[in-house]
Parts: structure tokens; C-alpha cells; sequence
């Protein structure tokens, strides 16, 4: 299947490493405008500034999702320089630091709770106001394995997580009739960035303990297959889909 997203804008949130970049550059690749919005300005100029050089339409702006008048100035210039608003992954995330619920720091718990869930609500709720005014539109959030499982030592992004998957079933429900589709992808185990930082960390043992007994697969996933799963909700191909979790962890949750 080809899918293209050529006259199309793209915006990605976290754009300039991991997941993000990796789906920035899979709609650049199909013929997209990309947006990559990141709060590190070198890092994501530098990535739109790489795809540019291929021959790429980009734009990169820094954002902190976590406020809501950055969030809302990324959207507009987005409109001000291609025009209008096709596909948007609000990708930005980070975790959080590890230690049982009852001995958990209220400032950690804000500060996830501020990028990870209250950022998507602010990214969907200005990228809506536009793909309302269109009538058009498809949205992709990123949740995770954490927003379908709970896990020891990590209630607060888990609880953010989970949280994004209610945010997207709610803003599909509402838009469903109005030519705008709103989903979310669950990445599993993937080789980011952030895991990098989880082994540097002293969770390593951890995380190959949970790669060779629950993942069926046996491997960790690659950026691209998340991207790959992004581009197709929000491609035509997948029309007729809204309101969905997509798992993309190699089995993990089928148990």
C-alpha cells in the first residue's frame, strides 16, 4: 500500500529524536510539510534543518507542551506558513522518576502529568480548533504499553498514559461525524532516546527481563514501525478508524 500525504501538513510534537523524529521524517518521506515541534530548539532545528536538505518542506519551532501558550502558537504558525492542518502525532513525553506510590514527590507528579497528559489535551485542543474550522483532519496521540497495564514504581506515568487513551476516545466521540478521526498508538518496548536514559539509569536488568519473557516477539521495536503505525491512521487508508488504541509492542499485551 502507498500512502501519501502529498499538499498535506504534518505536525509532530517531540520531534527532534525518537519517535518523533522517526515519524517526522516518515511524512516528509510520503510527501508531507512537517511541523517537528520540540522544547530543545537546537536539536529539532537541526532535524528539520537535515530533512530540508533532502528536498523536504519543514518548519521547526520550539514548544513546551506543557504551556498551553506555546501550544497555541506552534498551531497558528503551522496554519501561517502551509495553510492548514491535515495530521497531527502528539508525541511529547518524558517519565518518571521511579519510587513506590506512597513515597511519591508531588513536584514529579506535576511535572509528568503537565507534558504527558495535560500537553496532548493542549495539543488537541488547539489542532481540533483548526481541523474543526476545515472539517477535516486525523489526530494520533501517543500513549503506551503504560496506558494499558499498570506497572510497580511507575503509577504517575501510567496514570498519564492511561489518561491519554480516555482524552482520545472522548475528543473521537465528539468529531466522529465532523471529518476528523482522533486515535492513539501504545509503543511497547522501543529503541529510543528515552530507553537509552531507563538503561543509563540502572534499569537495564529490568527492562531485558521483560524483553525475553513478555514480549512474544523477542525484540525490542524500531522507531519506524511506530511511525509506519502513525502514518496509516492518519492516512486514508484507515477512513474508517477513530477512537482506537493501536499496541505496537511485539505481542506484549496479548497475553
Amino acid at each position: 500500500m502507498n500512502i501519501s500525504f502529498e499538499n498535506k501538513v504534518a505536525l509532530v510534537t517531540g520531534a527532534a529524536s525518537g519517535l518523533g523524529l522517526a515519524t517526522a521524517k516518515a511524512f516528509a518521506e510520503s510527501g508531507a510539510s512537517v511541523v517537528l515541534a520540540d522544547w530543545n530548539e537546537k536539536e529539532v532545528q537541526s532535524a528539520a534543518k537535515s530533512l530540508a536538505d533532502k528536498g523536504h518542506k519543514t518548519l521547526a519551532l520550539r514548544c513546551d507542551v506543557s504551556d498551553d501558550t506555546q501550544v497555541e502558537a506552534m498551531v497558528k504558525e503551522t496554519v501561517a506558513a502551509f495553510g492548514q492542518l491535515d495530521a497531527a502525532y502528539n508525541n511529547a513525553g518524558i517519565q518518571n522518576v521511579l519510587v513506590e506510590t506512597a513515597d511519591y514527590p508531588r513536584d514529579d507528579y506535576d511535572r509528568v502529568m503537565a507534558v504527558n497528559l495535560r500537553g496532548v489535551w493542549s495539543c488537541m485542543k488547539f489542532e481540533l480548533q483548526q481541523m474543526r474550522t476545515q472539517g477535516s483532519g486525523a489526530i494520533v496521540n501517543c500513549s503506551s504499553l503504560g496506558g494499558l497495564i499498570g506497572g510497580a514504581q511507575r503509577a504517575t506515568y501510567h496514570a498519564a498514559k492511561h489518561g491519554v487513551i480516555g482524552l482520545t476516545k472522548s475528543a473521537a466521540l465528539e468529531y466522529a461525524t465532523r471529518g476528523i478521526r482522533v486515535n492513539d498508538v501504545c509503543p511497547g518496548m522501543i529503541r529510543t532516546p528515552m530507553l537509552d536514559k531507563m538503561v543509563e539509569e540502572g534499569q537495564g536488568e529490568e527492562l531485558d527481563k521483560m524483553l525475553r519473557t513478555l514480549v512474544p516477539m523477542g525484540r525490542m521495536g524500531e522507531p519506524e514501525e511506530i511511525a509506519d503505525a502513525v502514518l496509516w491512521l492518519c492516512s486514508s487508508a484507515a477512513s474508517y478508524v477513530t477512537g482506537q488504541s493501536i499496541s505496537v509492542d511485539g505481542g506484549y499485551v496479548m497475553r
